[in-house]
């Protein structure tokens, strides 16, 4: 692994971790170029290992119950406490705002992508000033003479572009474009992530932004500008995109910009097939596969070119079957790039790309 952009971090997610609310410590747990993780704290699984618990792979990566238990064992070693939760609305809870001050006492920086912007609250900002520490609220929007207006200039990027959106929030698209990402770079080709979340952000994703916390006016422009500085700076061969919730989910209706403004050659689906009810919103029944394919297609005029698997609530024996199935009924390729790496999908995914200019 490369040194660490910003160093060692505990990450916290109590109460959360191996749940939907984990995503953030889920995806840095799984991969991030910008710290080293050197524990998570959630009591419920308190003395396990966090990657046995999330994919049944050992990290070496400890749980502790409490940020008490978690400077004792490793605070001389860490300078960042990250917060890993990612609840519905973006807001802090009471408990996790106590441990944000503990950690801010013991010295340590505290990154958050919550929408409760910490660096807004008297108490913690004075805590972090008599302590040397640094407060960085990742969701906070840039000033407006940082931000973009769409341009037109994504027409020039001409590489191939792909798109990972979702058929629900919370269901694995920012996981499964890294791995499509360090697939093409396993076989020898140059391939960039834009990210769109803060998690992407914290793992250290060179060219984002964060979608939800940017005025309207401008989404679509820091979209564009985002991919046509990942294109203009790196040469790529392939530009992977994460999405943002779904097209048809009740409260995070996202890809409608991801679309319009990143201009995907294609787009990747991922689908949790047990997932009967969009995420956090009971009664509110997903839309079928092939209802979310046909939908995506007639908005963007582009076609859905593969499947991605989320094997939330299936037996390991299940996955293949389930991947035939999807096939049978969409007849598109499907795939568990978690469980069965990315070697299969950048197979489908590598006659799209297109020839370099000299």
């Amino acid at each position: 692994m490369k040194k660490p952009l910003d160093g060692n971090a505990i990450v916290y997610c109590q109460g959360a971790f191996n749940t939907p609310n984990g995503k953030t410590a889920h995806g840095l747990v799984r991969f991030t170029e910008r710290y080293r993780v050197l524990c998570v704290i959630d009591e419920k699984y308190a003395g396990k290992d966090a990657g046995e618990v999330l994919d049944g792979k050992k990290k070496n990566i400890p749980i502790y119950a409490t940020v008490e238990e978690a400077l004792l064992e490793v605070g001389k070693q860490t300078q960042n406490f990250v917060i890993g939760i990612a609840p519905d609305g973006g807001r802090l809870a009471p408990h996790a705002r106590k441990d944000v001050k503990t950690a801010l006492k013991h010295g340590l920086n505290v990154d958050s992508g919550l929408h409760d912007f910490l660096s807004n609250d008297p108490d913690i900002i004075a805590l972090a000033q008599n302590h040397g520490c640094r407060i960085r609220d990742i969701r906070k929007t840039p000033g407006r003479e940082e931000l973009h207006f769409f341009s037109g200039k994504i027409e020039e990027v001409d590489c191939l572009k792909l798109a990972v959106l979702g058929t629900d929030s919370a269901i694995g698209k920012r996981t499964t474009a890294w791995i499509i990402v360090h697939g093409f770079r396993a076989i020898g080709k140059k391939a960039e992530m834009i990210g769109t979340g803060q998690t992407a952000w914290m793992q250290g994703a060179k060219y984002s932004m964060v979608m939800d916390s940017l005025i309207n006016d401008f989404v679509s422009g820091e979209i564009e500008h985002a991919v046509h500085e990942a294109w203009k700076n790196e040469s790529p061969d392939v530009i992977i995109i994460e999405g943002q919730g779904s097209l048809m989910n009740p409260a995070y209706p996202g890809g409608f910009e991801i679309l319009a403004a990143g201009r995907p050659d294609y787009v990747i689906l991922q689908h949790a097939p047990r997932r009967k009810e969009y995420d956090g919103f009971p009664g509110y029944r997903l839309h079928s596969l092939p209802k979310q394919i046909q939908a995506i297609e007639v908005i963007s005029g582009k076609k859905v070119i593969a499947i991605t698997v989320n094997h939330e609530d299936m037996q390991p024996d299940e996955i293949e079957a389930e991947c035939r199935k999807i096939t049978a009924e969409t007849g598109l390729p499907a795939f568990d790039v978690l469980v069965q790496g990315a070697e299969g999908l950048v197979g489908v995914l590598k006659p799209f790309l297109k020839k370099r200019k000299t």
